[in-house]
């Protein structure tokens, strides 16, 4: 929902805010009215705060723990070019909030604050959101390459070609976005009625070609929601069905697969965010501006939902993710717990060694050992090491406790 949910603050010349059941012109107001002005101050003003706060503040830290070396792998890539797009998405839901306050506190600055940035805006949700939809798609690519065909991860899992392929999505997205930067003009409007200076909204002549428009539109649903969705579906089911196949008869191999568990939650968490959004934009083809209250009410639920989705994947890192709980603790808990963070930081510099050495070593799974799961998830190696050398330390230390308590 951002400046770009599109909240027209001035209608007929006169704010939407004002009191009354009629327009200065005695045309009757729509009747939904007070559902969306009550659904705009509930998510505007009291949740999208709470949400912006915490998700940015998230997924800052997500950007500051995926930079350090410990956390280089192909998949960190990707999350961290998904934890960019979700800070960008976050910043422009924040600017919806400060204007939806500032009507609320001072509605001729509010007006004038809609009318200048709304059209830029519009043009940072949506694209934003098509960033995010593909970075979450070649997400889902490369965990059904680890799961489902382990033999190729080295060929089609590496760090260069990550980067490569998050670079491209920013920058395709970001052009097939620019259209939106030009769907709207900023008009001044002043009023003999009430003597004031309002501004509000047109649409271009380039989107008065309903030609244009259509085409436009639904090129932008199929890669923005129906084309990922899609492919989403697929890639999950196909990964759980890998997940469950390869620990049949397994006992002890939950951490194995952590990762791959928390990888198929980002994208569940995608799919019923962003599910309903794709039903208003492409079987009722409902814009914003330009549609009723009764639309514009039921958008604010819907692009709350998108906001809910851009924040909530740092709690599954925190959750799932040992190797980027440890980093996180070892970045900004060393003064409340300095003895922990000594170890989990040998552990960790131990971790980025064995990792090195693994991603530059050939593959040695053979075909058979791959049907048969044993290293479904890409991670049990590294795990397998982690927890052997975890074990090693813990043995150490209890040698020494022991010779001191001898000495003494």
């Amino acid at each position: 929902m951002t400046l770009s949910m599109e909240v027209p603050l001035v209608k007929d010349e006169v704010l939407v805010t004002s009191e009354g059941n009629m327009t200065p012109g005695g045309a009757p107001r729509d009747p939904h009215e007070a559902f969306y002005l009550q659904a705009r101050f509930v998510t505007g003003l009291v949740i999208y705060p709470i949400i912006c706060v915490l998700g940015l503040s998230g997924n800052i830290l997500c950007i500051i723990v995926m930079t350090r070396k410990q956390m280089s792998s192909s998949t960190n890539v990707y999350l961290l070019s998904l934890a960019i797009s979700d800070v960008v998405k976050l910043v422009s839901d924040l600017l919806y909030f400060l204007v939806v306050l500032l009507v609320h506190v001072d509605s001729p600055s509010g007006n004038k604050a809609y009318g200048f940035l709304y059209p830029y805006a519009h043009y940072i949700f949506n694209s934003s959101l098509c960033v995010s939809a593909w970075l979450t798609v070649s997400v889902a690519f490369e965990r059904y390459i680890y799961v489902c065909h382990p033999t190729k991860v080295k060929a089609f899992c590496s760090i260069p070609r990550a980067r490569t392929i998050s670079f491209a999505v920013f920058i395709s997205m970001s052009v097939i976005a620019i259209p939106y930067a030009m769907r709207y003009r900023t008009v001044e409007n002043f009023s003999n009625h009430t003597g004031q200076l309002t501004f509000s909204l047109e649409v271009t002549k380039l989107w008065e070609d309903r030609l244009f428009a259509d085409i436009y539109t639904w090129v932008q649903n199929l890669l923005r929601s129906i084309i990922p969705l899609v492919i989403l579906i697929i890639l999950n089911v196909c990964i759980i069905y890998g997940i469950r196949r390869c620990r049949f008869g397994q006992s002890k191999s939950g951490r194995r697969y952590r990762i791959t568990i928390m990888l198929v939650f980002v994208i569940l968490i995608f799919l019923v965010c962003i599910t309903p959004d794709a039903i208003m934009s492409t079987c009722f083809g409902l814009g914003y501006y330009e549609e009723a209250y009764l639309q514009r009410g039921i958008r604010e639920i819907t692009d709350l939902l998108l906001l809910v989705n851009s924040a909530t994947n740092f709690v599954l890192y925190c959750i799932f993710n040992t190797i980027f709980w440890k980093n996180f603790v070892f970045l900004f808990c060393r003064r409340c717990c300095p003895g922990r963070t000594q170890a989990d930081e040998s552990n960790l510099r131990w971790i980025s060694l064995v990792g090195r050495s693994a991603r530059s070593a050939p593959a040695r799974c053979s075909s058979k050992r791959s049907a048969k799961g044993n290293n479904c998830g890409g991670d049990s190696p590294l795990l397998d090491i982690h927890n052997n050398h975890n074990n090693h330390t813990t043995d150490q230390r209890l040698r020494r406790a022991s010779s001191r308590q001898a000495t003494i």
